[in-house]
């Protein structure tokens, strides 16, 4: 007959479980020989980089991942085993553990899961040379930023362009007026044809009061007469 697993196992199993599903990572070390306040100094160096370290017994461990574990896992997890849960940036968690081991030897990187697969330790540390998430952050903002910035000095140069552009034209415009005019006053044949054209109209004007000139005088030639034919008559009667 079976016996039922006692109720904290099955709490730690849950827990365990959990944390594999919520993290981005899970890095698998040994803690043989570090002390009560370096493993202090360890959790606060990982939990700055948003990890979490528990230590576990590795049966409980083996339990929770069995089904979803890659192959290999179950090897790692042997001696005083302690796991780090990373959140969001294994890359600032593998560097927080290498930096923390270089000056503890008892702190023994054995590997880690990352996206469904199996680290070894060479492969962990080459993690930990890797820019951190911060640190790819600010290397593309300062990329964005400096296109962005060469984008509105050009954008400047190219409306100051315009405008110098658009006022010379301007500028050349009014002097082009101004030359047209000059040169039709300065101009020996636009002159004579003006005064030909002054000249011309003068004389349809002159043409015109003489016209009107003959036209009355012959208007009052025939009055004339008649008044003249009258006197004879009354001189004959």
């Amino acid at each position: 007959m079976e016996r039922e697993p006692r109720a904290e196992k099955v709490s730690v199993v849950a827990d365990v479980r959990e944390r594999f599903e919520d993290a981005e990572a899970v890095l698998i070390t040994e803690y043989r020989g570090l002390s009560v306040s370096d493993l202090a100094e360890l959790r606060a160096a990982l939990r700055d980089t948003g990890t979490t370290y528990k230590i576990y017994k590795n049966t409980l461990v083996r339990l929770a991942i069995e089904e979803n574990a890659p192959e290999g896992t179950s090897q790692m997890l042997v001696g005083p085993t302690a796991l780090a849960f990373v959140k969001k940036d294994p890359s600032a968690a593998a560097k927080a553990l290498k930096t923390f081991a270089s000056n503890n030897d008892a702190l023994i990187i054995k590997g880690a899961i990352l996206s469904g697969g199996l680290l070894d330790e060479a492969q962990v540390r080459e993690l930990a040379e890797l820019p951190s998430r911060d640190e790819l952050l600010a290397s593309i903002a300062g990329g964005l930023a400096a296109p962005l910035q060469s984008i509105a000095s050009m954008m400047n140069n190219l409306l100051s362009e315009v405008s110098g552009l658009l006022q010379a034209l301007s500028d050349k415009g009014g002097a082009t007026e101004s030359s047209l005019v000059s040169e039709q006053s300065d101009d020996p044949a636009v002159s004579e044809t003006d005064s030909a054209v002054t000249s011309a109209e003068t004389e349809i004007v002159t043409d015109e009061a003489s016209d009107e000139t003959e036209i009355t005088g012959t208007e009052t030639d025939p009055v004339t007469e008649e008044q003249s034919d009258g006197d004879e008559a009354t001189k004959e009667d």
